[in-house]
């Protein structure tokens, strides 16, 4: 059972997302919030092997969201939740991401995507 978390916040990074022609060729800014769910060894054992390294957890997110193009935001933070149930040690991905500016009169528009890896399609894809 997951129990302890572990929190990636307000990463900010630079998307080609949207369905607009403008979007299609401007990179956009994107924020990037996520909550990986681990079993209590790491913080039982005290021992950096035992936990999931967030620092190359974040630097695959940044390079899969600065190479790849999508359409949907939704489709980004499956992305970014399939890339951290990749880890065997996550047991549990959520990820919301979030495009500043994409409403008018709204701070930010975002999707949660929210993911076990024993979900219905989580699982081939790690």
């Amino acid at each position: 059972m997951a129990n302890d978390q572990i929190h990636i916040k307000d990463l900010l990074l630079r998307a080609i997302i949207g369905i607009n022609e403008e979007e299609r060729r401007n990179k956009q800014d994107v924020v990037v919030n996520i909550t990986l769910y681990t079993d209590h060894t790491a913080a039982a054992s005290d021992d950096i092997a035992d936990t999931v390294n967030y620092r190359t957890i974040a630097k695959q997110i940044i390079k899969l969201v600065e190479e790849s193009q999508f359409y949907l935001v939704e489709k980004l933070a499956l992305e970014i939740n399939y890339l951290c149930l990749a880890d065997p040690r996550v047991e549990r991905a959520m990820v919301t991401v979030e495009k500043p500016g994409a409403l008018r009169f709204a701070r930010s528009v975002g999707v949660t995507v929210d993911r076990t890896r024993f979900d219905t399609g989580a699982a081939e894809k790690v």
